[in-house]
């Protein structure tokens, strides 16, 4: 491996947020979650919850659209919402769900520097009423135009956008570490490192 390979695998693991993470409820096309993939891993999301009910898991994702980032994001898929959702808050505090609700709140007004699920839903019928019942509250995104609603690979790109803002005030995008040493070693070695080489980053 290059020393210039070595130093981005080195960079990319060092800036990923084992506390951050999205989940996608029931989404239809392929596409759109190979997009939302791209989204994650630009900014910093290792792994990924991808929830199907109605439809069997998926084989693959759009590659185009990813742009390979498949590669690089780790896809945990289920087929019951119970079972998802216990998996989710054994790794994460809170829950939040992008849904129109009463009680919902602004994008701005979530604390996304926290140890935060991010849950977006069907492309026409959102978030299932089951998958809410999880939740510890819902988002919208400020909108001003006629057409009140976002693609979903544009919904989540502009949240996740912002938990990067957050995070990044805050010094959790500085360079050091975040992921368990464990984690951080087994990545990197199935990214093409030596075991060698991954002992020498961390030890520098």
């Amino acid at each position: 491996m290059t020393p210039e390979r070595r130093s981005r695998i080195t960079s990319v693991l060092n800036h990923r947020q084992p506390d951050l993470t999205v989940i996608m409820e029931n989404v239809q096309d392929p596409h759109n979650i190979a997009a939302v993939m791209r989204t994650c891993d630009a900014v910093g999301i290792q792994e990924i919850f991808v929830l199907n009910t109605t439809i069997g898991k998926y084989d693959y994702f759009g590659i185009r659209s990813s742009s390979t980032a498949s590669k690089w994001v780790t896809v945990r898929q289920y087929d019951n919402v119970d079972e998802c959702m216990k998996a989710v808050k054994e790794r994460y505090y809170k829950v939040y769900a992008t849904h129109l609700g009463e009680s919902a709140k602004s994008m701005y007004e979530l604390d996304m520097a926290q140890p935060v699920a991010l849950l977006f839903g069907n492309e026409r019928k959102g978030v299932s009423e089951e998958a809410l019942k999880h939740c510890d509250g819902n988002f919208i995104i400020p909108q001003v135009g006629m057409i009140k609603s976002l693609n979903i690979s544009v919904a989540c790109a502009v949240t996740l956008y912002e938990a990067f803002r957050q995070r990044q005030q805050i010094g959790y995008y500085n360079g050091t570490a975040r992921l368990p040493q464990e984690q951080w070693n087994t990545l990197s070695e199935s990214w093409g490192m030596t075991p060698e080489e991954s002992a020498a980053e961390t030890n520098e």
